[in-house]
């Protein structure tokens, strides 16, 4: 196990290990560190640990000291020398006419070395420009050509995701991406979507493709010929992501069916001729999807669980009596009180009354048959007397009626009296 410290150098994410010779160093402090370009003004990103040996490339450059003061203005001084440089050299490209982009520039710690990065597209003979440079700084200079890819690494930007370049985010160093990857994913080959800003295939292209490649293993190839629930049928298309397969039957070609993998039988992988392959009486049986089980149901627990209210402990002795609340108004119970008022008549049968005994009044009375009453053995009921006319015959004295309640007449006058 050796000791070590992670430093990070401006203008890239990459974490080199230093050896910190015994100095503990927090993580965000800024340090001066040896390397093969000299000194070195860097930020550390991973404080003092120890790691395995394998882990670390011979040989390990050494800490010098934690920055000061002084080292912080050294630092901002060669910034704004850097800045100066750059419009020079720009003006020393255009007189002498060479065909190259200056893209970044970058002076080390103690200002002994300045260095060019520029992009061409062949071969620039930039011999007469780097003497001009050197009799105008006073120092070494270096012109190295980069590719569009570090163009883009060290300038940074936003891709058309939305997020920072992965150059210049987190990827130390650049992947392989080739154009059978967008095949293998099905995406469109058209360049303007699967390039970056660069003008290369975005990386991101490899983060999923063993992913791809995996689910490719499991699926038929295009064009296969295979037997299906409903027939056989040759593939027309192939989706990856579901596992599943569009089939245009030989009964109905004219429309086509999806099917998962597990329902289909392959007969011939890829395209080819169907002589010779024999075509199974048997056909596979139909894919049943799982249930769906929805997460927000296994998380949330049901509303009325939690809301409902325990019950009020029951006194020893009143659990069969019934209570009723008037509150707020005619027929409002609570709703323990109206579910027992509810219950109570499933439970409380009607009790059958019982029969009387043969020495009792009651039932003597009932033994005795009913006589049956004729028309002319019921009483005559008196004749009422006819309207207007009291029971001697004369003239009953006239009432007058009204609506609308007491007190209320036409007019507002009292009632008139009867005629005598």
């Amino acid at each position: 196990m050796t000791e070590i410290i992670g430093i990070r150098f401006r203008g890239g994410p990459k974490e080199y290990y230093f050896d910190p010779r015994g100095v503990a160093v927090e993580p965000g402090q800024f340090v001066i560190v040896e390397t093969a370009a000299g000194p070195e003004y860097a930020r550390c990103v991973t404080g003092n640990r120890e790691v395995p040996d394998e882990e670390i490339v011979q040989p390990l450059r050494p800490l010098v000291r934690v920055a000061t003061e002084n080292d912080r203005r050294t630092w901002e001084l060669n910034r704004a020398r850097e800045k100066d440089a750059f419009g020079i050299c720009q003006k020393k490209i255009a007189a002498h006419g060479l065909d190259m982009k200056l893209v970044k520039v970058e002076s080390n710690f103690d200002g002994s070395k300045i260095l060019f990065y520029f992009t061409s597209d062949g071969r620039v003979d930039f011999r007469a420009l780097v003497r001009d440079l050197a009799a105008e700084f006073r120092a070494r200079i270096e012109l190295r050509q980069i590719g569009v890819r570090d163009e883009a690494k060290m300038l940074g930007g936003i891709g058309i995701c939305g997020r920072p370049f992965c150059c210049a985010e987190f990827l130390d160093d650049f992947i392989p991406v080739s154009i059978k990857m967008a095949k293998t994913q099905n995406l469109s080959l058209n360049p303007t979507k699967i390039s970056g800003t660069c003008g290369r295939l975005m990386c991101c292209l490899k983060y999923e493709q063993e992913a791809y490649e995996d689910a490719a293993r499991r699926c038929p190839k295009q064009d296969s010929f295979v037997m299906t629930p409903d027939g056989p049928g040759n593939i027309t298309n192939v989706d990856i992501l579901r596992e599943q397969s569009v089939v245009r039957l030989d009964d109905t070609p004219e429309a086509p069916k999806r099917y998962h993998n597990s329902e289909l039988n392959v007969l011939r992988s890829g395209k080819g001729s169907r002589d010779g392959i024999e075509i199974p009486r048997e056909r596979p049986e139909r894919w049943q999807a799982p249930e769906e089980v929805d997460d927000a149901e296994l998380l949330i627990p049901d509303v009325e669980t939690i809301l409902e209210e325990p019950a009020a402990p029951v006194a020893p002795g009143t659990e069969g009596e019934k209570r009723r609340s008037r509150r707020g108004g005619r027929g409002r119970r609570k709703s323990g009180e109206k579910a027992n008022a509810e219950a109570a008549p499933e439970a409380e049968q009607p009790k059958k009354a019982p029969k009387p005994k043969a020495d009792s009044p009651k039932a003597e009375k009932a033994d005795k048959p009913k006589a049956d009453k004729t028309r002319a053995d019921r009483p005559e009921k008196p004749e009422r007397p006819a309207e207007g006319k009291d029971e001697d015959g004369g003239e009953k004295p006239h009432r007058r009626h009204h609506r609308g309640g007491r007190g209320h007449r036409k007019g507002g006058g009292a009632a008139p009296k009867a005629e005598e």
